[in-house]
């Protein structure tokens, strides 16, 4: 093979944007690894990155795609470690969304031979993410609540199995009836819907006094993936000494007052998953084998709810930008190839 294909960004734009396009074959330079891509977990990143709206601007063209299982196909020179025909998963940042791709083999971690290769893909972003909000920088102790906003999505719905697992208390809230629902599956105890439209004050009242119905004595920690105007009603039902992990802002970035911070000596702290991993990669690595070790136990049960093939990729990108998901989406390049795919659809 002289080609392949990979799903590219030329330009700034939404999912229909990107094009099928064929490229050189890529050589593994020192210290990478030459992956042939099983699957891909769809996440609100990859959303992100094609518009130009994410943090990292990669340089065009790039295909998106941060997280991914695959096969080792070749070895650069100085890889140790890591041989052909090993099953791995990692995380890119971009790039992933390709029959092949070259990955530093940092990236890498081998994945046990009973987890599916496409379950493998959508774990790791959302687990690991999860993980790192609740138990490095959250501290989250059995007994406590924990009340998890966005709770269907791919972050979501893995702070609630993680934080069910540990003992603590899980509290669920969600856009609809249906992802509530799924949130209960996944084992939060007691949730609410909140309202899509949380710009006035009384909204923000009303789920603010929801939240301390169930939870009378104060949630001892947020995971809140959500922002916008979501995030200080939450904040204000934080016990004493209370912890808000902020993870994201899919629906915005919150305007936060500090009063609200000092009454309660409660805490605002970050989760940065992907600087966690470039600068404490052994703690990292040390949590993903934690990870495997819970799934193999079946202490925790990661969901996907859809799947599609590679000539699709577009469509599972709008449904991550849509916020209509629940838990997880996968692109399965083993379902067929792209030239199949687009072959049948043309």
């Amino acid at each position: 093979m002289t080609s392949m294909q990979s799903w590219l960004s030329h330009l700034p734009g939404g999912p229909e944007t990107l094009s099928l396009d064929d490229v050189e074959w890529p050589e593994p330079r020192e210290n990478q690894v030459r992956v042939r891509v099983a699957a891909v977990g769809i996440n609100f990143p990859d959303a992100l990155l094609i518009r130009d709206l994410y943090q990292v601007k990669p340089d065009r063209p790039f295909s998106p795609g941060g997280e991914f299982s695959g096969v080792v196909d070749a070895v650069g020179a100085g890889v140790t470690g890591l041989n052909p025909g090993d099953a791995v998963v990692g995380i890119s940042g971009w790039g992933a969304l390709a029959e092949y791709f070259c990955v530093e083999a940092g990236r890498l971690t081998l994945v046990p031979r009973e987890i599916p290769m496409v379950e493998a893909a959508a774990f790791l972003f959302t687990y690991a993410t999860a993980y790192h909000a609740l138990f490095d920088v959250g501290r989250v102790k059995p007994g406590e609540t924990v009340l998890v906003l966005g709770a269907a999505g791919g972050v979501g719905s893995a702070a609630i199995d993680l934080a069910r697992a540990t003992g603590a208390r899980v509290i669920a809230g969600a856009s609809s009836r249906e992802k509530l629902e799924f949130a209960l599956a996944a084992g939060a105890e007691s949730g609410f819907v909140y309202a899509r439209d949380m710009a006035s004050t009384p909204a923000q009242k009303a789920l603010s006094a929801e939240i301390k119905k169930l939870a009378p004595g104060g949630v001892d920690i947020v995971v809140d993936p959500v922002g916008g105007g979501y995030s200080e009603p939450a904040l204000r039902t934080l016990a004493h000494c209370g912890r808000h992990l902020v993870v994201g802002f899919t629906a915005g970035i919150p305007a936060i007052p500090l009063n609200a911070v000092l009454l309660r000596s409660s805490k605002i702290l970050g989760v940065d998953w992907r600087t966690f991993t470039k600068r404490h990669p052994k703690e990292n690595r040390a949590n993903v084998q934690e990870l495997f070790r819970l799934w193999k136990a079946g202490e925790i049960s990661p969901r996907i709810t859809k799947t599609l093939p590679f000539g699709r990729v577009p469509e599972a990108i709008a449904d991550i930008e849509s916020r209509s998901v629940l838990g997880k989406i996968a692109v399965d390049l083993d379902i067929n190839t792209a030239r199949l795919s687009i072959e049948e659809e043309g």
